[in-house]
């Protein structure tokens, strides 16, 4: 069976889905307030310093670094020990070791970080090999002329200065990157062949079932074959989604001293299945992190080429410098996204983006395009000045952005049937 994501774009589906969200999709209303307002008055969390803000991949590395933060610690330093726990983790996908590869089956790693107090950045892009890269962005800082480092280069680097390289693929990666190359076999030589007993014919795009019923029967056949490429079965349908609906995977943080110094750094693999080379936002200041000694820092996660747009981490911090909130600041921001599309609901409902924002007094605000990615799953923004904790953003708009297209509903019936549940 033969069906692109080009064919379901020129389907009645997508037209009739869109009509059904546009009905459920608003923006909040809010009104301008000066910087010094208080909590209840900009919706913003009050923090008191020291105080770390982080992407919820973080929560579980919030202790050690603030920790470190509150007995005097860099606060960039801090920031690295949480961002650095998922880097490590050979079980997030999402950064680091184990990350998703590009189309090649090569992990490819992009970070950047600022450091407050002496107004410095480093960043690396497309970096292969090498675990580490929110270490290697501050090493870019501290021991170059340069601010950014790219490829191959910034690789050499990173060795030079004693990174050691290893293979970032796992086993459990380079599956899910299988099953993708699969997924995608029609229009190559990768998959089953016509020898094998299982291949079948492409369904004829004139066939008339139904499109939903067609993505239900290939979400199936995707399960089967995860469970003959030896994808454990309780990873079998995310390793689904993940082919299906290429995730994005990364992990910003701020931190603020006691005395008032300020970082702020964000690490990713970027987009799965990403073309070679291709950089999102977390390398670029400005957009994936930005920290101002005199204002406040902010990063962000989500869709990398909308955020690199509006240059989503420097206009936070910017609005703050003339008065918004850190909550108000990331709204704005998020309505620039928006405006780039004249609020299509259409397009903007399959995109989503979450900004995390800390201000010198200690003032935080978590903020995202969509309430979640889906039912029941609300983004977060994990904090710790004291007490850790995770909090639920406020939404541009309310309801939960959509997979492209929406992944199938599986009856139970048709589940028990199924090898991915054996």
């Amino acid at each position: 069976m033969s069906f692109s994501r080009r064919d379901f774009l020129t389907t009645t589906a997508l037209g009739s889905l869109a009509l059904g969200l546009k009905s459920d999709a608003r923006v909040p209303e809010s009104s301008p307030s000066a910087a010094s307002a208080s909590s209840e008055q900009t919706g913003s969390g009050s923090g008191k310093p020291p105080i770390i803000v982080c992407a919820k991949n973080g929560y579980e590395y919030l202790d050690r670094a603030y920790e470190h933060l509150s007995k005097g610690g860099d606060t960039l330093d801090s920031a690295i020990l949480v961002v650095t726990g998922p880097e490590d983790d050979p079980n997030d996908d999402t950064v680091g070791l184990g990350g998703l590869p590009n189309e090649e089956g090569v992990v490819e790693l992009d970070a950047c970080c600022m450091h407050g107090p002496t107004r410095r950045a480093g960043s690396v892009g497309g970096v292969r090999n090498i675990k580490n890269v929110s270490k290697v962005s501050k090493a870019v800082m501290e021991h170059t002329g340069h601010v950014m480092l790219v490829g191959e280069g910034a690789e050499r680097f990173a060795v030079a200065m004693g990174f050691p390289r290893e293979n970032l693929l796992t086993e459990r990666s380079r599956k899910i990157w299988m099953l993708w190359k699969e997924y995608h076999s029609s229009g190559d030589w990768w998959g089953p062949g016509i020898a094998d007993p299982k291949w079948r014919p492409p369904e004829p795009k004139s066939s008339g079932r139904p499109q939903a019923e067609l993505w239900r029967e290939r979400v199936l056949e995707l399960a089967d074959r995860a469970g003959e490429l030896g994808i454990e079965p309780e990873f079998r349908m995310v390793a689904v989604r993940q082919v299906m609906f290429p995730p994005t995977g990364t992990i910003h943080c701020s931190a603020l001293s006691a005395k008032g110094e300020m970082s702020g750094i964000t690490t990713t693999s970027g987009l799965a299945f990403k073309l070679p080379g291709r950089c999102g936002d977390s390398p670029v200041i400005g957009a994936g992190c930005y920290t101002d000694q005199d204002v406040g820092s902010a990063g962000a996660t989500g869709s990398g080429e909308e955020n690199i747009k509006v240059a989503g981490a420097h206009t936070i911090v910017e609005n703050m410098r003339h008065g918004m909130s850190p909550q108000e600041a990331g709204l704005d921001a998020l309505k620039r996204i928006a405006r780039n599309y004249n609020n299509d609901m259409t397009r903007l409902h399959f995109m989503d983006m979450t900004y995390y924002i800390l201000r010198k007094d200690g003032a935080y605000a978590g903020v995202s395009l969509w309430e979640g990615y889906k039912q029941g799953n609300p983004h977060k923004i994990a904090i710790h000045d004291g007490t850790r904790r995770a909090e639920v953003t406020t939404s541009l708009f309310k309801g939960y952005s959509e997979e492209f297209p929406p992944f199938p509903d599986i009856p139970e019936e048709v589940k028990k049937d199924s090898e991915y549940l054996k």
